[in-house]
């Protein structure tokens, strides 16, 4: 039998890491070898299944043929860089050596090299001599999963041009790294076959999640990959509009599943918002029963309707404002956390408020999904434009393809 793959993608923050898990447990139980891999440098996997994982085959507690690992995007690349320039020592002086490793510190070498470690898994899915029946991919966010499966054809081209060229690539020399572009075209081809595929996106029933979803899966048909299904993730549950604040939420995300069924029309399987962190192996399998047999593990009771609020610490604006106003000069002000937190959000009402008190600001986004426009209601550019109707206030997207290109 050969090995099946499940790529899992979406926005960042929408369950991809919680869904790709339960498969896995469920896939395992089943007694399937299981090997689930993480492709996203801020990978959750260590958490989800509370145990240590890293950049290495680790067997999960409690769950028998069950492995994972973390690819570690350092360590991924000094990997590629030894294997690439072993012949290459072997057979030049020092200084040249020198040289061909210079070229491969820059970003393109830690692109193809994180590539290279994902390709292993599907080409040859084992351990030990030991094939996996499935081989499951976290993967980051949606606009890095993007970039990632474009690379392969650019590197083909690449290598070719600096066959007939200087025989050198940002990447390695180019008669060093033929293989490995055999290597990436057996890996697009096996990510094309559906017999053998399935890509699974996760989203929430909101306009960007959706809005992101269509993107992906056109831009993933271009490349000829086809997206299988959908898993619908974080409704409110009926019971949970006893309260104002959740019933609010349930009539939002009705309409927005309704667009869902209209603009999405693939297979989709829902999961309701749960109480509680979804981490364990318990935990985990009770979700893998609500996700494959779509049964409720276990009851949640009707909230108070008018449920005591605990205030919340917060240092007020006093505390804050040092940090973001200029004071004479300029200033340099970063918005950062896990995928799904708000993290846009927060950078756009502070880019706001800051224009509005008469500061020249600029609202920059580095990252590919790129969700500045669908914040404040304009397109916006790799170009910085004047945002209408907001004085002071411009934006624009840094595209790390189109950085990469220039």
């Amino acid at each position: 039998m050969s090995t099946s793959f499940i790529f899992f993608s979406g926005k960042g923050g929408v369950g991809k890491t919680s869904m790709a898990c339960a498969t896995a447990v469920r896939h395992a139980d089943e007694g399937k070898r299981t090997l689930i891999v993480t492709t996203d440098p801020a990978s959750n996997l260590a958490d989800v299944f509370e145990q240590p994982i890293g950049h290495q085959i680790t067997p999960i507690e409690g769950v028998p043929n069950l492995w994972s690992m973390e690819i570690d995007p350092d360590r991924a690349t000094e990997e590629y860089i030894d294997r690439a320039m072993a012949p290459i020592r072997a057979a030049f002086p020092p200084q040249i050596v020198e040289v061909m490793e210079e070229q491969m510190s820059g970003p393109c070498t830690a692109e193809v090299a994180a590539f290279d470690r994902f390709t292993d898994f599907v080409d040859v899915p084992a351990q030990n001599g030991q094939a996996f029946d499935v081989v499951i991919f976290d993967t980051a966010p949606t606009g890095h999963t993007l970039r990632l499966l474009e690379l392969p054809a650019e590197w083909s081209r690449s290598i070719d041009q600096a066959a007939e060229g200087s025989g050198q690539t940002c990447i390695g020399p180019a008669a060093a790294i033929q293989d490995a572009k055999a290597k990436y075209e057996r890996t697009l081809a096996t990510m094309r076959d559906p017999a053998r595929t399935t890509f699974i996106f996760v989203l929430q029933p909101e306009a960007m999640a959706i809005k992101e979803t269509k993107r992906a899966t056109a831009e993933l048909a271009k490349l000829g990959i086809h997206t299988h299904e959908l898993i619908v993730n974080g409704i409110i549950p009926p019971e949970g509009t006893a309260n104002p604040l959740f019933a609010a939420r349930a009539e939002m995300q009705a309409g927005y599943l309704q667009q869902i069924e209209k603009e999405l029309p693939l297979p989709a399987r829902r999961m309701f918002l749960l109480p509680g962190e979804i981490k364990g192996i318990a935990r985990l399998r009770e979700v893998a029963q609500m996700l494959f047999d779509g049964t409720r593990a276990y009851a949640i009771s009707a909230p108070d309707p008018t449920p005591a609020v605990p205030a919340l610490a917060n240092d007020g604006p006093q505390a804050v404002l040092p940090h973001i106003l200029p004071n004479g000069r300029s200033r340099s002000v970063f918005f950062a956390g896990k995928g799904g937190v708000g993290k846009t959000v927060s950078a756009c009402i502070t880019a706001v408020w800051l224009a509005r008190q008469g500061f020249r600001t600029l609202l920059l986004t580095t990252d590919p999904a790129a969700h500045l426009g669908d914040v404040l209601g304009v397109p916006v550019g790799a170009e910085a434009k004047p945002i209408p109707g907001m004085l002071h206030l411009w934006a624009a997207n840094v595209d790390p393809k189109a950085a990469a290109e220039a």
